[in-house]
């Protein structure tokens, strides 16, 4: 992580306080625990899965110019900012003139190459360097970019509850979900975010764990559900938008020598 990365929080210390004491002493112990897994299960994902990251770099590098690993700031736990580590599947630097804004199906700043990482989910393999860092867990809601939290803060009332935990690699929105587009989608997300964050425990880490090849191989989450008996979001209850009209509004870039957090 880098060092200007950590130096700011997107939340005051009295907001940590708070929703540190919502994690009850059992859960606190558990992810205590879990933290060394993740290193361990890290650091062995990423010795067999670097021969593909490698191909991938390489792939990327000779169709595209730019850098080939590309890092964005993203909100972690108690909304500390923090850089994640992807492989580059975006023309470089296509939001000098956009501005911050989510990929939609279709999106022209995907290269062709970026296509086929982003459906293989190669270009996250990278991550697992946020996990050896301890800026990121395996599992746990997916973080997201600080220009967007304020916004969806105020259309989404209990969207701070789910950095009560480290964001993840995978979750129980991303193997049942489809990428965010609009407000409805992250609040359905929300709704998935703010049960794992109520009920995190191994059981429920080990059934998202198992889920997530076979959603990548493509594995409709139903399936998932009856044989795994991984929550499913109709049963979970809901999370109201508030100000709709007023989400995803116009924001400046960030300046990329240097880390902000939007409403400061």
């Amino acid at each position: 992580m880098s060092n200007d990365a950590g130096a700011f929080s997107h939340s005051s210390p009295s907001q940590i306080s708070t929703m540190e004491s919502l994690v009850s002493p059992t859960r606190s112990g558990y992810l205590g625990i879990r933290s060394c897994l993740d290193r361990m299960i890290a650091g062995l994902l990423l010795l067999l899965t670097s021969p593909i990251m490698l191909a991938a770099m390489l792939a990327v590098r000779l169709t595209s110019p730019g850098p080939v690993i590309f890092t964005q700031v993203r909100v972690g736990r108690n909304g500390v900012l923090y850089r994640i580590y992807k492989i580059r599947s975006m023309f470089h630097d296509c939001e000098n003139l956009s501005g911050p804004q989510w990929s939609r199906p279709g999106d022209h700043r995907v290269t062709l190459v970026g296509r086929f990482l982003r459906f293989s989910h190669i270009d996250e393999l990278p991550q697992l360097l946020n996990v050896l860092q301890g800026d990121m867990s395996l599992i746990g809601p997916r973080p997201e970019r600080p220009e967007f939290v304020d916004q969806l803060e105020k259309a989404l009332p209990r969207y701070r509850e789910r950095l009560m935990v480290l964001p993840g690699i995978t979750g129980l929105a991303q193997i049942q979900l489809k990428p965010d587009t609009d407000l409805s989608s992250v609040a359905s997300k929300l709704i998935c975010d703010l049960h794992y964050v109520q009920n995190v425990s191994g059981w429920l880490d080990l059934q998202i764990l198992v889920s997530t090849p076979f959603h990548l191989l493509g594995i409709p989450f139903p399936v998932l559900h009856w044989l795994i008996r991984v929550p499913a979001l109709r049963n979970l209850g809901c999370v109201c938008a508030e100000q709709p009209h007023e989400f995803l509004c116009p924001v400046v870039p960030t300046d990329s020598g240097r880390i902000e957090t939007v409403g400061q």
